[in-house]
C-alpha cells in the first residue's frame, strides 16, 4: 500500500498508508488531517485542496488535466510544484509520495 507523507501547515508531519486507486485528498480527509478542506468533495471544482509536489514525488503523478491546470493558473500562492490533491491518485505502483500543505489555505 503506498505512503503519503503530509507535511502539515503548523510544520509537523504525518504519514498516512493510502490504498493504491486512492487520492492525496482521501488520506488527508478520512485521516482528518488539517489544511485540505476539499470544499467540492474531489471533483476538481474548488482548488481547497492545493499542496505541493516535489522532487521524485512528483514523478508518481501524470500531468495536471486542463481542469486542474486551469484552477491552478488562477490560484494565490501557486508554483510549478502546485498540484490539487483531488487529482493526485496513488498508482499500485507507488511507494512513498511527500506532499506540502500550504499554510493559509494557499
Amino acid at each position: 500500500m503506498p505512503t503519503v507523507v503530509y507535511r502539515l501547515p503548523d510544520g509537523s508531519t504525518s504519514t498516512v498508508d493510502v490504498p493504491a486507486g486512492q487520492s492525496v485528498m482521501d488520506g488527508s480527509v478520512r485521516n482528518n488531517l488539517p489544511g485540505i478542506v476539499a470544499e467540492c468533495g474531489g471533483s476538481c471544482s474548488c482548488a481547497t485542496c492545493h499542496v505541493f509536489v516535489e522532487g521524485d514525488s512528483a514523478a508518481a503523478f501524470g500531468d495536471p488535466t486542463p481542469e486542474e491546470a486551469d484552477l491552478l493558473e488562477f490560484l494565490e500562492g501557486a508554483t510549478p510544484c502546485s498540484r490539487l490533491a483531488c487529482q493526485l491518485v496513488l498508482p499500485s505502483d507507488a511507494v512513498t509520495v511527500s506532499v506540502t500543505v500550504p499554510t493559509n489555505g494557499q
